[in-house]
């Protein structure tokens, strides 16, 4: 078992192999679940909507609740290994779980057929559900436009992955902070239109 654990890689496919015997079983036991039908296909981009949408949000709030506040409490010469080393890391994570989340998100509203009534909010009189599941949407959107095009452009020279002085560095770093602690804000109610998109509604 430690090997197994030991490694990422082999406990992110363990994982995956138990998620398949489970569905394997549920599937057998239950007599369900068993065609690879358009049901099938929905769950299946819906689970790794989730999936990501974990990593995603996860690593949002790792750095909003753990890393930037700490940051200041970190020696000097301390420093590089959280932003030569954890920063870059978590960041490559972070926006490709951006990336996952919105593509998946997409191709599941279209399998289910209200990506048009999503994307209008509802306006088209597709009821309550479509507003909920529309506004946590275009939220999810506004985040993931603010990790492509705002935050890791802002990350690579905060970081120096890019060159710049330390003037540039500092308002970099200010603005990626700022606009991640704006996608913190916002993943709140985006989180609520989810859920409630398919719970209440």
């Amino acid at each position: 078992m430690a090997a197994i654990l030991s490694n990422l890689r082999n406990t992110i496919i363990a994982g995956v192999v138990l998620a398949i015997v489970v569905a394997l079983i549920l599937m057998g036991w239950h007599g369900a679940g068993l065609e690879l039908n358009h049901a099938w296909w929905a769950f299946f981009f819906r689970w790794i909507h989730v999936l990501s949408g974990v990593m995603w949000i996860g690593l949002l709030w790792y750095f909003n609740f753990v890393q930037i506040p700490n940051m200041p409490k970190i020696d000097a010469a301390q420093r590089p290994a959280i932003t030569k080393v954890i920063a870059p890391a978590a960041l490559f994570w972070f926006r490709w779980a951006a990336m996952s989340t919105i593509a998946t998100g997409l191709i599941l509203a279209w399998l289910n057929g209200y990506l048009l009534d999503a994307i209008t909010i509802g306006l088209m009189g597709a009821g309550a559900k479509a507003t909920a599941i529309g506004i946590g949407m275009w939220l999810g959107t506004i985040m993931w436009f603010n990790v492509w095009f705002v935050i890791w452009p802002n990350q690579k020279i905060a970081l120096g992955m890019q060159e710049a002085d330390d003037a540039a560095k500092a308002a970099a770093g200010r603005t990626a902070m700022l606009f991640s602690r704006t996608n913190t804000m916002l993943s709140i109610p985006m989180l609520y239109c989810m859920v409630s998109a398919q719970n209440l509604f």
